[in-house]
């Protein structure tokens, strides 16, 4: 599950959005789904909202409910339960670890070419390179310590001598100058500027090897089976939603989050789409010729070596069972990319 944002309250309980005002009629024809996120209404889910809101998802025939997560909270399960469609699943390695334990859940779709997972240091330090950090203290989460940063003790020879809990609070690392601090390229940076006055230096693990997808959609085997149709028009109008939020008008999406999550606000909206651009978070890599939501097999195999030698996954595990290719890399909306 997502790891908390700071300066960002966690939102209770579950919230529906809908198709509001929409006729009877129309809604009698459309497909009902359901679509679970792995945190609270953000801008780092900013397409599925604009989809919605806009009315993509029901050009597409689709009257889709959007059910936030949140830190009690876990649609995951409610998708391998078969209370839900689609789920938001944050990275590849949960999806080879659905292969590890025989759950039958498949990820159609890759939103972020790029995880946005960096490290941040004092701009005191000038530590511009992954190599630099080794040196510092370093605050990493419980979850961090079990999945990227065995990768990297493995490729950059990392150990964790330096290493402190991170309870997603930023003040150790605010107070200790030789020191990086865990984050999201998208949140922690703004709430360390607001909170500390100083901007933090930024390093993100995807531009040094870290190759995972991230922000995937998830669905179960039965799904595909059952209904594929539905499955390729949620993903392709999905990939609408992400191009109109970053690239358009996504001021329709932006006012659905905050009336989810009123701890949101439009300059915390606004930071957020701007780094995903400027670091190519949704539409880089394999997207700039397939698409938003594009795999490929080589980018999945070359993910699924590095964590078998960093020990994070065992190299016996199908993890071709983890994805398909079948609804990506069609060049979906990519008319709607700006010109250069």
């Amino acid at each position: 599950m997502r790891a908390a944002h700071l300066l960002r309250a966690l939102t209770a309980g579950l919230f529906a959005a809908g198709l509001a005002g929409a006729p009877a009629s129309a809604q009698d024809k459309l497909d009902k789904i359901t679509f679970g996120t792995n945190w609270v209404a953000e801008a780092e889910h900013g397409g599925f909202f604009q989809a919605l809101a806009d009315g993509t998802y029901k050009k597409y025939g689709l009257d889709v409910t959007i059910v936030p997560g949140g830190p009690n909270d876990n649609n995951r399960m409610l998708l391998i339960a078969g209370k839900i469609d689609f789920f938001m699943t944050a990275n590849t390695l949960m999806s080879f670890d659905a292969v590890a334990n025989n759950v039958p859940v498949v990820s159609v779709a890759a939103m972020f070419q790029k995880d946005p997972q960096v490290f941040l240091t004092h701009p005191e330090s000038k530590v511009t390179k992954l190599d630099e950090l080794k040196p510092l203290t370093l605050f990493v989460s419980k979850e961090g310590i079990t999945s990227y940063y065995q990768w990297l003790k493995s490729e950059y020879g990392f150990s964790e001598k330096n290493v402190r809990p991170y309870t997603f609070n930023p003040q150790p690392f605010i107070a200790t100058a030789q020191s990086a601090m865990q984050g999201y390229v998208t949140s922690e940076p703004y709430a360390v500027e607001k909170t500390a006055g100083f901007k933090p230096g930024v390093i993100l693990l995807a531009d040094n090897g870290f190759n995972t997808y991230s922000t995937l959609i998830e669905t179960r085997f039965d799904v595909i089976d059952k209904k594929p149709d539905v499955v390729q028009r949620f993903v392709d109008a999905s990939v609408i939603g992400w191009y109109t939020y970053i690239y358009g008008d996504n001021s329709a999406g932006n006012a659905m989050i905050k009336k989810l999550n009123p701890e949101m606000n439009d300059e915390m909206l606004a930071y957020s789409v701007a780094k995903m651009k400027e670091y190519g978070i949704v539409d880089s890599g394999d997207a700039l010729t397939n698409g938003i939501g594009a795999m490929t097999d080589e980018r999945v195999t070359s993910f699924f070596d590095k964590m078998v030698r960093a020990g994070v996954v065992k190299p016996d595990i199908d993890y071709r069972k983890s994805y398909t290719l079948r609804f990506v890399n069609k060049g979906v909306g990519v008319d709607l990319r700006p010109k250069q």
